[in-house]
């Protein structure tokens, strides 16, 4: 491994990606500390205090959400722009036929923006709502601060979207999976150390070793189920025909499509979790509608409620989130496995360059093959998902250890997919210069 990053950072134009990317994560990491103008930054923080509703936008912030800094939106409303987009691409030809040309792309790229500055402006009114008591008004024109902190808080969506699209460009990785997964690694040992202390004040030093002890533990057999799962795949043999052409003869050689039993990697968790904080959301922004509350609370769950206030229910209380959870999780796995994998594409492409897959007739046989055997592969890799996910969650149930929600399954498939996704793109990028990476047993 050690050799791998030394060479990756010998080939300069990667090692120009790398430092590229890190730059900006240190930017976005800066920015999420820089307080909005107008706000009282002890009394946001004792509002966010108050609020387990939060916690898990504040965890998708860095904690730029308890700040009200000027990166409080972070990237949920980008994310949620995206869900939209390809929601209607799957639901309107005309987008789905712009998608598939360059021209295309960019309008609808163009789209998603627009719609994301749409979502911030809605996120940005209601977070001034909940943060109301934290705001400071300026003397004899009182509507100014107001003004002043949603401008500020839009104009640092459009800098948080742009700089994802940087790194997805000209770095490292997808852009909005490094925010967030930055997001994640920045709390993790803030959160560690808070949970230390209550202990150690309370005069329950065993809870301490306890807690960090299992929870280790729970991350150790995550993060080796979640690796084994990644690198699981189906491969589908192709056989190429014999052509002369000129004098030579092409073809004739065997290889393979390899299908991944995880293909959808963590979108599917990112895109549960941008749904599930709506509701949680508008809650805080309308706490006078019962029934808002009440859908928030079954939709949401354990996020609505503080630990303490969780131990006097039933274990079994949030039961609402953890099925919608799990569903989310699954229909995300096949619709995003159906946006990036097309089967009729692979199909063809294999006919034009004369491959075929043995025992299968060409054409529509091979596409409905192949979609049958993506079908039954994505399926184990969904109920993964879902269980990790609502397996934590029914932890932090059972024990009220904050810990479980904020550093539970979704966290940890999170920041370890998004490790081996940029690993793999920087093995593949060794792999072209002769370079021993990160999975490779020889030496360079």
């Amino acid at each position: 491994m050690f050799n791998a990053i030394v060479n990756a950072f010998k080939v300069p134009d990667l090692r120009k990606k790398i430092l590229f990317t890190l730059a900006i994560v240190v930017l976005y990491r800066i920015g999420a500390h820089i307080p909005a103008p107008g706000v009282d930054v002890y009394a946001i923080a004792e509002v966010a205090a108050n609020n387990a509703a939060l916690g898990l936008l504040n965890l998708f912030t860095g904690g730029a959400l308890e700040q009200m800094s000027i990166f409080a939106l972070g990237i949920m409303p980008y994310i949620t722009a995206s869900i939209i987009m390809q929601l209607l691409k799957a639901a309107i030809p005309t987008l789905d036929k712009m998608s598939k040309e360059e021209a295309g792309r960019r309008k609808i790229t163009q789209i998603t923006r627009y719609m994301t500055m749409g979502i911030a402006l809605v996120e940005a009114i209601g977070m001034l709502w909940i943060f109301r008591d934290g705001v400071i008004n300026i003397p004899g024109v009182a509507w100014l601060t107001p003004l002043l902190i949603v401008g500020t808080l839009l104009v640092g969506t459009a800098l948080i979207m742009w700089m994802a699209e940087l790194i997805t460009q000209r770095g490292i990785g997808n852009g909005m999976s490094m925010m967030i997964f930055s997001s994640i690694v920045a709390m993790f040992i803030p959160v560690i150390l808070e949970a230390f202390s209550r202990n150690v004040l309370a005069g329950d030093i065993w809870a301490n070793v306890s807690m960090i002890g299992t929870l280790i533990f729970a991350m150790l057999i995550v993060i080796f189920v979640v690796i084994y799962i990644e690198e699981g795949q189906r491969r589908i043999p192709v056989q190429y025909a014999k052509r002369v052409v000129g004098r030579r003869v092409m073809g004739g050689s065997g290889t393979y499509i390899p299908l991944k039993v995880n293909g959808a990697n963590v979108i599917p968790m990112i895109f549960a979790s941008a749904i599930l904080t709506i509701p949680a959301q508008l809650a805080q922004m309308m706490p006078q509608v019962n029934w808002m509350q009440e859908v928030a609370m079954f939709a949401s769950g354990p996020m609505m409620l503080d630990p303490d206030l969780l131990m006097a229910l039933p274990w079994y209380a949030g039961w609402g989130n953890w099925l919608i959870t799990f569903i989310l999780i699954v229909f995300f796995a096949y619709f995003y496995t159906a946006l990036v994998f097309n089967p009729i594409d692979i199909s063809d492409n294999l006919r034009k360059q004369g491959g075929f897959i043995p025992g299968i007739r060409p054409g529509q046989n091979t596409t409905r093959y192949i979609e049958k055997t993506m079908n039954r592969i994505v399926l184990p890799g969904a109920l993964f998902l879902g269980t990790i996910a609502v397996g934590t969650s029914i932890l932090f149930s059972i024990t009220g250890n904050a810990m479980f929600m904020q550093f539970g399954g979704t966290s940890i498939i999170i920041m370890v997919g998004v490790s081996l996704e940029t690993m793999r793109q920087i093995e593949s990028q060794l792999k072209m210069r002769n370079y021993d990476g990160f999975f490779n047993k020889g030496k360079s």
